[in-house]
């Protein structure tokens, strides 16, 4: 079957979703006169023919299929759905560079090394950090360019505190995914775990405080801590206080780790928007 095939409303049924059971489905919704779907397209097929196979390519000219445009929302073009095992699983809006199609594409085509990962991952859970490490280093090598592979890795090297080898292992990927949500998410808790590395426990930096409460290296290395303990909240309110205490702390680190913060809730949570207001109070 053609990697490459035009949809209409009659054939989407079969083409997309039934055929992303077996390989994921990228819809390209475009038109002759829109400039940027023009753009877009070599590099679409560039990508099908050196993936071969691993994902298809079904277009959808919204000129001549208005109804089958309508019914799945797209109000601009170039837009792209991809399809995976019979769902929609993301929505791409405008044009976009090859590097970043190619991170999307990764993340939905199926390689040797998920095998490879599920088993790190089972290791992990049971204990045997040593042999999840081995797994992941070994399928990293294998395939250099797999880079959500390399996030996997470097993520597990940060639980089990091999921080210089997590971050590492970012800072040699591509700027590009550099800026992907992931591997911003992982460099924000990454940073909060140098902070933490070798800070007391928990209970120990709180009656610090209680006894020093203008001791900011143990306000600072407490917030950290409680970011990697997911008490976001807690975190949020020593990063708070740091600041208001002293703006000029290790270069500017409250405010930094107030915004890191704000970018591990996706900078949509409730916590987010009461913090923001906090924080734009005192600077202005």
């Amino acid at each position: 079957m053609n990697n490459i095939t035009d949809v209409t409303n009659e054939t989407f049924q079969a083409l997309v979703v039934e055929r992303s059971n077996d390989v994921p489905v990228v819809v390209d919704y475009w038109a002759e006169w829109c400039g940027p779907c023009q753009m877009l397209m070599p590099v679409l097929k560039k990508l099908v023919e050196e993936y071969d196979g691993k994902f298809v390519l079904a277009k959808v000219n919204t000129d001549e299929q208005r109804e089958l445009a309508k019914t799945h929302g797209i109000r601009s073009l170039p837009a792209m759905h991809v399809y995976k095992h019979g769902k929609l699983a993301e929505e791409i809006l405008a044009a976009q560079s090859e590097a970043t199609l190619r991170i999307m594409l990764d993340r939905y085509i199926e390689r040797p090394s998920d095998r490879v990962r599920a088993e790190a991952q089972e290791a992990y859970r049971q204990g045997k950090s040593e042999e999840a490490q081995t797994l992941l280093e070994t399928a990293c090598q294998n395939e250099p360019d797999n880079h959500q592979l390399a996030l996997h890795y470097a993520e597990l090297c940060m639980r089990t505190g091999a921080l210089d080898k997590a971050d590492t292992l970012l800072a040699a990927l591509p700027r590009a995914v550099r800026d992907e949500t992931d591997a911003a998410r992982l460099r924000n808790l990454l940073d909060f775990a140098m902070v933490a590395k070798d800070a007391p426990p928990v209970t120990e930096l709180e009656s610090t405080l209680a006894r020093e409460p203008d001791n900011l290296e143990a306000r600072y290395q407490l917030g950290a801590q409680y970011v990697l303990n997911d008490r976001f909240e807690d975190a949020l309110e020593m990063f708070m206080q740091l600041f208001e205490r002293d703006r000029s702390f290790q270069d500017d680190a409250a405010r930094k780790s107030l915004l890191a913060t704000f970018g591990l809730l996706n900078n949509e949570d409730e916590l987010v928007t009461r913090y923001r207001r906090k924080l734009f109070t005192l600077l202005h």
